[in-house]
């Protein structure tokens, strides 16, 4: 099994200006007012909003904007909007003319205006040939699992770290560019990220996703095509998460 997302893209993305950065701390602050909402406001039980201000924190999000966000969540701070969180299932041709295969993807938004949200992603797909597709078109093409990201110092042994970690309850691992990749069943995420931080590992980003069943490749010119793509999407406010079968 693997998989990745590509999380609001803002991992890989160098320079970010003022204006994108506000919009990063938006994306942030709808996942910590979500989780806040649907699990309480303590992130000490609630373990969903810890990860979430833990992504936020990992982007310098001021504290003041992660308070204010799980205050929207649980009600004390009332703002008149509702934030929903809608998965859309999309199909993107690939090469030349469509070339042979679709990479398949699931665009994973928090969003207070739908219609526009979705207006939005159908508009960027549409340029590039992509399409919308109804509910479970996709989706079965993914299974939904905890994902680790554990980052492996130049020093250390990555395989003695994988065996750890699959000592700690991983399910599946995937090691590449210094990052150890850990797969675990979705209700065992907490505990295996609990037990490598017991056993002195450095976590650098932890959560569930959607991962691929089974995976596709792009071309080089095709990637180059994709990424752009992905940056598009990336870019628009209401998107949180894309996960795709490459």
């Amino acid at each position: 099994m693997s998989g990745h997302s590509h999380w609001a893209g803002i991992k890989h993305r160098k320079g970010i200006n003022d204006a994108k950065r506000a919009t990063i701390f938006t994306k942030h602050g709808k996942l910590i007012t979500i989780a806040a909402r649907d699990g309480g406001g303590n992130p000490d039980m609630n373990f969903q909003l810890r990860l979430a201000i833990d992504r936020a924190r990992a982007e310098n999000m001021p504290k003041d904007n992660i308070d204010r966000a799980i205050k929207r969540g649980t009600g004390e701070l009332k703002d008149g909007t509702e934030i929903s969180e809608i998965i859309y299932e999309a199909y993107l041709p690939t090469g030349q003319a469509g070339g042979p295969g679709q990479v398949a993807m699931l665009i994973k938004t928090a969003t207070d205006n739908k219609n526009r949200t979705l207006g939005e992603i159908k508009t960027i797909l549409t340029k590039t040939g992509g399409k919308l597709v109804p509910a479970g078109s996709v989706s079965f093409l993914f299974k939904k699992v905890g994902n680790i990201n554990l980052t492996v110092d130049k020093k250390d042994d990555p395989y003695a770290i994988e065996m750890q970690a699959i000592d700690a309850g991983a399910e599946d691992t995937i090691y590449s560019d210094n990052i150890l990749t850990v797969y675990t069943k979705p209700d065992d995420l907490q505990k295996v990220k609990g037990n490598l931080e017991k056993a002195g590992l450095k976590v650098e980003d932890a959560g569930l996703v959607w991962a691929p069943l089974q995976k596709m490749t792009l071309s080089d010119d095709d990637k180059l095509d994709y990424e752009k793509i992905l940056e598009t999407l990336d870019d628009q406010q209401d998107v949180q998460e894309i996960y795709d079968n490459l």
